[in-house]
């Protein structure tokens, strides 16, 4: 009786520390965590503005702060200028670099660019189109829009959960209601006829989450449908979610720059960053973070 006294108290006590472990675990999100990564859409205002005290120089820096604070594996940009490609990638030497100029002959015109952790994302295939009529003819626009707008797109495959990750990184135009309307159509379009593939949309879309563009992206779709990932854990709208902060740090309700994903991800975190240096901002757009976990095969 003796020995099996000793051996209960043996199985007692190893269950207790077994159930210790896992409440540790779980209270570290260790226990059963999914492989996940951190996605930020920036609209990083184009370098050459006359912005003054705001000028790409002044806030350079604090901009590469709010980025590497963050730390994201999935980075798209908007109103992204060569120049601003060019530090970047300089200060970003971890990631590999996606991005071509809207206009093809001005190098120097804005991009939609991409950066994503190389020991993280293999580059499959890349390529752009433009929300326009004409997808495929660089610097063609249509209907209303002011100007020519990009889309720059990658297919990668993640290391982590052996699968592949269709991204697109847009910017639709600031003046054409149609021209917006008739982007989310094409974004819709270019994702099924380009991917099966768990997908992303980021991008500053200058329109509200109430707009018929958001609408449009987020239709039940064959075979993506896409989800608002802020919505997704902030289903009730707030009067401070707006992304547009004109470097004053002003939070209106007019949220415009989203991280949208398909339903095969699960979304753990999404946040609006509104990092500051006393009252200066890193850009006149707040940018945006999600965190997306995925199973592996």
């Amino acid at each position: 009786m003796p020995h099996h006294r000793l051996f209960l108290q043996a199985l007692l006590s190893l269950a207790i520390s077994l159930n210790f472990s896992a409440i540790a675990k779980a209270q570290t999100g260790e226990e059963t965590a999914l492989p996940s990564f951190r996605v930020m859409s920036f609209n990083i205002r184009q370098g050459a503005a006359n912005d003054g005290k705001n000028s790409w120089p002044q806030r350079r820096e604090l901009l590469l702060k709010t980025i590497k604070t963050f730390s994201p594996d999935l980075l798209g940009t908007q109103e992204t200028q060569r120049m601003q490609a060019d530090f970047l990638q300089a200060q970003l030497p971890d990631y590999q670099y996606v991005g071509k100029s809207r206009t093809p002959n001005n190098r120097a015109d804005e991009q939609c660019a991409i950066f994503f952790r190389r020991d993280r994302f293999v580059d499959l295939e890349q390529g752009h189109f433009w929300l326009s009529k004409t997808p495929r003819v660089p610097g063609s626009k249509s209907w209303d829009s002011s100007l020519p707008r990009i889309a720059t797109w990658v297919r990668l495959f993640d290391r982590k959960t052996k699968k592949e990750i269709f991204w697109i990184n847009a910017h639709f135009d600031h003046e054409g209601e149609i021209a917006r309307e008739q982007s989310a159509i094409i974004i819709r379009d270019q994702i099924e006829r380009l991917s099966n593939s768990p997908s992303i949309v980021t991008g500053d879309f200058n329109a509200s989450v109430s707009s018929k563009p958001h609408q449009i992206l987020l239709r039940p779709g064959n075979p993506i449908t896409l989800v608002d990932t802020y919505s997704t854990l902030h289903p009730t709208a707030s009067k401070n979610e707006g992304t547009f902060n004109g470097f004053r740090g002003f939070r209106g309700s007019q949220r415009i720059d989203w991280i949208l994903a398909s339903t095969d991800f699960t979304v753990r975190k999404a946040m609006i960053v509104t990092d500051h240096d006393d009252d200066r901002y890193p850009s006149d757009h707040f940018p945006v973070t999600a965190v997306l976990s995925l199973p592996a095969k």
